[in-house]
């Protein structure tokens, strides 16, 4: 199968924050597709976000984990984990962020929507930590797009 992607972008109002969405097909040692339920969603400043993220099969690791972790990036900036095996809030990210599901369905929340959260969000699965944004281009990446100054 040819690595493939597709990407919806979408323009905004100066105080609106749009979630947008580029599919990568996975490859790996057991290849897993990670899809998202809806290409794009507005959303204002104080909101609630909640980012999905689907998996073709379990990700229930033989070890008992689950390997799905949330990376963000932001415009200019290196990449910064914020949740590791579904959950796991790392130290110094922001309590509005957690992370959840189990087996196939998994689910990134912003509890409230702040300026500072504009930023690339990628759904990473996988018990080797990536290194590079390249290593997180073979998965599925949500992007919650920084204004356009329009």
């Amino acid at each position: 199968m040819n690595q493939h992607w597709t990407e919806l972008s979408v323009k905004m109002a100066s105080l609106t924050q749009v979630l947008c969405l580029l599919l990568f097909w996975i490859s790996g040692d057991e290849a897993q597709f990670l899809t998202q339920s809806s290409p794009s969603v507005s959303v204002s400043l104080g909101d609630r976000v909640t980012i999905k993220c689907k998996a073709s099969q379990s990700l229930l690791h033989s070890d008992g984990n689950t390997y799905l972790h949330w990376f963000q990036q932001k415009v200019g900036k290196p990449i910064k984990s914020l949740i590791y095996r579904v959950s796991n809030l790392h130290s110094g990210v922001p309590p509005r962020f957690s992370g959840s599901g189990s087996g196939t369905d998994f689910t990134l929340t912003i509890s409230s929507l702040e300026p500072e959260d504009a930023a690339i969000y990628y759904c990473f699965q996988g018990t080797h930590w990536p290194h590079s944004a390249s290593a997180l281009n073979k998965n599925l990446l949500v992007s919650l797009c920084p204004d356009s100054g329009e």
